[in-house]
């Protein structure tokens, strides 16, 4: 039974009219569920959202998508794509956590009918959750291996390196005049990278994992367990975190940015970056690149904001916080752009080569190109903790994230069991996360790092997403969902936000998902191509999620009653207890539809509580008054 309806059947309720302010606490029984609670901190949803949304990928798949798509042209897709597909999803998703006050699971309440979309949603995060947090523990490994006073990647000779092994020292110090041809070499960092780190040479491919690596596996083991300890208290202990997770990669891009704009060839490689090329401009790619960017990196789809909203006060200003998390993750985005390719312009000057032949995407260029950069600067090391110390705080509150939506969309649904014992069930998923994400630490580990990244969340998200979207325009009601964004707001929608949930943002993402399967292109790693049963495993990954939806749909209409059609409409429309979670916020039809509710109108609970109106209580008299036309106009 949901939450409600069992605490009204364990002891009666006074109507709240009849109590008194000073009874009302504690006089709920043991069986009642903990409460979920809030944010603590005022800035605490706020850095949260950013720290969630500026990520790993702004650092190492912007600089590189806009530099292969146009130069400073490829700005234009972007920011067009931020305002179609970007922002609209992204307040959609906020307005739908804070007005339930629901995980990702039990938010579905909208519509029983689609919960399978939260099924297939956790499935997909607990998949990225798995290989990320590998991501987080190569970066601790390489923040360890800065820490002295010559980098292990500056120099060739170590028993890992090959004949192949050029270093740069060498060609700098020959004074040649002639540039280098270092096509048929490898960098120190290279085989540092390949043949040290992951020690890939130890396995043939994805079906021979060989031994694992135990330097990984305790970096692995590092990085969970500090991920344990930030949401060991849930939103309360995280929400703390990350004031510093957040906002301290700022600190170091600046560092990096001034630091690279002041080498030698700097501009070279920013010239690079920014040239425009319009005619690109005509490319389908392009566009599709600049909206498969903004979102990926928003996030929206995985459950993480919805997470985050969830626990946000009913009347919280997300309006004006999606405007500051999207424009401030574009900005962020760009300024690394700048911070990257001014080091690679020196690089490739040090070098003598184009700056096309040293720019890569991806953990190349976080675990080779850059590396090998801050090898060539005065300080190495230093420069080199610090780039290194600059990921581990970005891929932290992402993961932060990720767990806490899984956490929160399980405890949501048996807030009984769960909810009390929070940090033992935290415990718990992190153990058996760990756990699967062992085979990353082997010699092949990356291979099969590779096939999750590619294929656990692409095409599932874009069904995800694209379902929702449709679900709470269509089935719920565009009107419904305008209704309760003004009973938390104030304000309804404009004319954009209407017309891009309706239209614009579905019809993007349906040519988004559908480029992505005509374009299809088999996994690869370097020159590895990965055999037809991996591909096969993949794509099963990819559409496991999205069965999640019609296997909800069969287990939603089997709970209730009547002929199939009965059944369905039936389990299309919200439930009895959907809408905010506190009474006094529960105007229009949302009025006594909690159980056990006697209060006649939560506005009079309002007066009697606060002693007056607010300019909330104006709006509920808006939304009453606004239904009842409706109603009326409905009987005549």
């Amino acid at each position: 039974l949901p939450s409600p309806i069992l605490c009204s059947l364990v002891q009666p309720v006074t109507p709240d009219l009849l109590v008194s302010p000073s009874s009302q606490d504690g006089d709920l029984g043991s069986e009642c569920p903990e409460d979920r609670g809030n944010w603590t901190g005022r800035l605490d949803f706020l850095l949260s959202c950013i720290g969630y949304c500026v990520g790993l990928g702004n650092v190492w798949r912007f600089p590189y998508r806009a530099y292969t798509n146009g130069g400073g042209a490829f700005l234009v897709p972007y920011f067009i794509m931020l305002a179609i597909c970007g922002i609209p999803i992204f307040f959609m998703e906020l307005s739908l956590g804070q007005f339930s006050s629901l995980g990702p699971l039990a938010v579905w309440k909208i519509s029983p009918l689609f919960k399978g979309i939260g099924m297939g949603t956790i499935l997909i995060v607990s998949l990225v959750a798995i290989y990320y947090n590998m991501i987080i523990a190569y970066v601790l490994f390489y923040l360890f291996a800065s820490l002295t006073s010559d980098l292990p990647w500056q120099h060739c000779g170590n028993w890992w390196n090959t004949d192949l092994c050029l270093d740069h020292h060498i060609i700098k110090a020959g004074n040649t005049t002639f540039p280098v041809n270092v096509t048929n070499t490898v960098s120190p960092s290279e085989e540092y990278w390949s043949r040290y780190v992951l020690h890939i040479q130890g396995s043939s491919g994805i079906g021979d994992p060989g031994r694992i690596r135990w330097n990984l596996c305790l970096c692995l083991l590092l990085s969970w367990t500090i991920v344990y300890l930030c949401i060991l208290k849930g939103v309360k202990s995280s929400g703390k975190v990350v004031y510093f997770t957040a906002t301290f990669p700022y600190l170091i891009l600046v560092m990096l940015l001034i630091r690279g704009v002041t080498l030698e060839g700097a501009w070279k490689g920013i010239r690079f970056y920014l040239t425009p090329q319009f005619d690109h401009l005509l490319s389908s790619k392009v566009w599709i690149e600049a909206a498969l960017q903004i979102f990926y990196s928003l996030g929206v789809g995985f459950g993480g904001l919805l997470t985050f909203a969830s626990y946000n006060t009913f009347h919280q200003n997300i309006y004006r916080d999606t405007f500051i998390v999207t424009l401030g993750n574009a900005i962020t985005s760009i300024l690394a752009g700048f911070a990257i390719f001014s080091v690679l312009g020196y690089m490739s000057q040090e070098l003598g080569v184009p700056v096309n032949q040293v720019a890569k995407a991806g953990p190349g260029l976080a675990f080779v190109v850059y590396p090998q950069a801050m090898t060539m600067l005065p300080l190495s090391p230093f420069w080199s903790f610090l780039f290194f110390f600059m990921l581990l705080t970005l891929g932290l509150d992402s993961q932060f994230a990720f767990m806490e939506t899984i956490v929160t969309a399980v405890t949501d649904e048996f807030p009984y069991y769960l909810r009390p014992k929070k940090a033992s069930f935290s415990a718990v998923i992190c153990i058996a996360l760990f756990l699967m994400g062992l085979i990353l630490t082997t010699e092949g580990g990356m291979y099969w790092l590779v096939l999750l990244d590619d294929y656990s969340a692409g095409f599932g998200v874009m069904v995800v997403v694209i379902t929702t979207c449709l679900v709470v325009t269509r089935v719920y009601g565009m009107k419904r969902f305008c209704r309760d964004i003004h009973m938390m707001l104030g304000f309804k929608p404009g004319p954009y936000f209407r017309a891009c949930w309706m239209v614009l943002s579905p019809a993007t993402m349906m040519a988004l998902l559908m480029y992505n399967i005509i374009k299809y292109q088999p996994s690869e790693y370097g020159s590895y191509r990965f055999p037809a049963w991996a591909e096969v495993l993949g794509i099963l990954m990819g559409v496991l999620s999205c069965l999640m939806i019609p296997v909800g749909m069969v287990m939603a209409v089997l709970q209730e009653e009547g002929t199939l059609w009965e059944r369905i409409q039936q389990a299309s429309r919200p439930t009895m207890d959907w809408g905010p979670s506190l009474e006094e916020n529960r105007t229009g039809m949302y009025v006594a539809s909690l159980a056990g509710s006697q209060s006649p109108k939560p506005l009079m609970v309002h007066m009697r509580k606060y002693g007056g109106i607010t300019s909330y209580e104006n709006t509920a008299i808006e939304v009453d008054r606004e239904i009842e036309e409706e109603e009326e106009e409905e009987s005549m």
